[in-house]
């Protein structure tokens, strides 16, 4: 038993050859980390375009599937490289949180609807060969994107978040009962279970506490679905269903098993949504080098190379054009798989390979993909929240991975400041041309990139050249 239970030495190699019983589970404990995180941005970006329910019930439970099965595809992709795409490293793809913010904008900018859907997924396809080319020419950029400017830029993705996980807290802010009783306590349980079995619990149980605090959260509504009115009444008298209920017959209606649309979404390609999509993927090329960074340093002890960057960025840019034409948005490298690597130190690509297989394999039931959709946005807010502000302390992390030196502190606080300030409360460009609010309006992510980037090039640097 001692034997089975010891993880051969090839788990923490590269391409070490693994026995199959070994390298499932592992591959497994990945897709556990990453799952909801995976379907969490589509579920909130549909319900900011209005195409989360009623008639379009339908299109996003194919843009779900769609999306279990691209991050496996891409996936597999980056672990081992077609030509010169993919890094061969020990990342796994799926759907990115980062563009929650400047999606939502655009949604908003555009009036939401399946017009503005597909705005996002021409964007995404343009934007996605756009960080393909910025890829390939990644040697000599890396200069321009330190610790500093990744980390300023990953804790304005994270702040910008916040919000939308407080949202999905109270019920959904397009919910009747937005702020009820039965929300907040619903969401407050999710957040408990998560921090239980995440700090009380080791191994697997804790690297997958925040899909076994979910599953807590759906049995609950269960269980209260049992003791508590599912519907209600607004104060004009007209009856609604409240925002916790689970909807199985949803569940019931699918399929076991569907080949995945192509196109489900037809792109749109507006110049609103391009433009502040672009910069954000210069953004995302920033993240992805740190990702790929941080798993070579931790997994292996090594920095990465110019060609596994290389590689890896293309991965990302490609990948997220493939995804586009699935109607589903951008895929990138997950950080909390970078973090599970470092915490491991379990890099075999083979035991992560498994895991994409098994994504695919979900791609493949729609059963499944209702069964996410269903989940209540109290739920979902429970476990957003948490994971919106990791992201921030990943941030700060990147940010402190070097002394803060005068010069640094500067180019954070003017970033965070005054460029996710601004950017955040857009009410302060009004009037600004209307380029420079589609640019830098409703999200404060694209300004504090540009922000940090340009400090960096025009600061001087300190005496100790830093």
């Amino acid at each position: 038993m001692k034997n089975t239970l010891q993880l051969s030495d090839a788990a923490f190699q590269l391409d070490g050859k693994m026995p199959l019983r070994q390298a499932i589970p592992l591959g497994l404990q990945h897709v556990l980390a990453m799952f909801v995180g995976n379907l969490t941005p589509l579920l909130i970006i549909t319900g900011a375009c209005g195409i989360a329910g009623g008639e379009f019930a339908s299109l996003q439970l194919s843009l779900l599937q769609n999306a279990m099965l691209v991050a496996g595809l891409v996936t597999l992709v980056q672990l081992f490289a077609v030509g010169p795409i993919g890094g061969k490293v020990p990342i796994i793809m799926g759907t990115s949180s980062g563009f929650i913010g400047v999606f939502n904008s655009v949604a908003s900018t555009m009036g939401g609807g399946v017009i503005a859907y597909g705005a996002i997924m021409g964007a995404s396809i343009i934007g996605g060969l756009f960080e393909t080319v910025l890829g390939f020419f990644l040697k000599p950029l890396r200069r321009f994107f330190p610790a500093v400017v990744t980390g300023t830029v990953v804790m304005s993705i994270g702040l910008s978040l916040i919000s939308v996980g407080i949202n999905s807290f109270g019920g959904g802010n397009n919910a009747v009962d937005f702020g009820s009783v039965e929300n907040l306590c619903l969401a407050l349980f999710v957040l408990v279970m998560i921090l239980v079995f995440k700090h009380g619990t080791k191994g697997v149980l804790s690297s997958s506490s925040i899909l076994l605090g979910i599953v807590c959260g759906y049995i609950a509504a269960m269980l209260m679905g049992l003791v508590l009115p599912a519907t209600g009444v607004t104060p004009e008298g007209v009856e609604y269903t409240k925002a916790w209920v689970l909807n199985w017959q949803k569940v019931a209606d699918a399929a076991w098993f569907e080949i995945p649309k192509l196109m489900p979404v037809k792109p749109v390609f507006d110049m609103r949504a391009i433009v502040p999509v672009l910069i954000m993927f210069i953004v995302t090329a920033v993240e992805t080098v740190g990702d790929i960074s941080g798993v070579m340093e931790g997994g292996l002890g090594r920095e990465a190379t110019d060609k596994e960057l290389s590689g890896g960025v293309a991965c990302d840019g490609l990948g997220s054009s493939f995804a586009a034409l699935f109607g589903v948005l951008p895929n990138t490298s997950f950080s909390q798989n970078v973090g599970l690597v470092a915490m491991t130190r379990v890099v075999n690509r083979f035991a992560l390979a498994t895991g994409a297989i098994f994504l695919i394999l979900c791609g493949l039931c729609p059963k499944l993909g209702a069964l996410v959709s269903i989940m209540p946005q109290s739920v979902l807010g429970g476990a957003a929240v948490m994971m919106f502000s990791s992201i921030v302390i990943s941030g700060i992390q990147l940010i402190t991975k070097e002394p803060l030196s005068p010069r640094n502190l500067s180019i954070v606080a003017v970033a965070l400041g005054v460029g996710y300030g601004m950017g955040a409360n857009a009410g302060i460009l009004a009037h600004t041309p209307q380029a420079v609010q589609l640019i830098f309006g409703g999200s404060g992510i694209v300004p504090a990139a540009v922000a940090a980037i340009l400090l960096n090039i025009l600061l001087p640097k300190d005496k100790a050249g830093k």
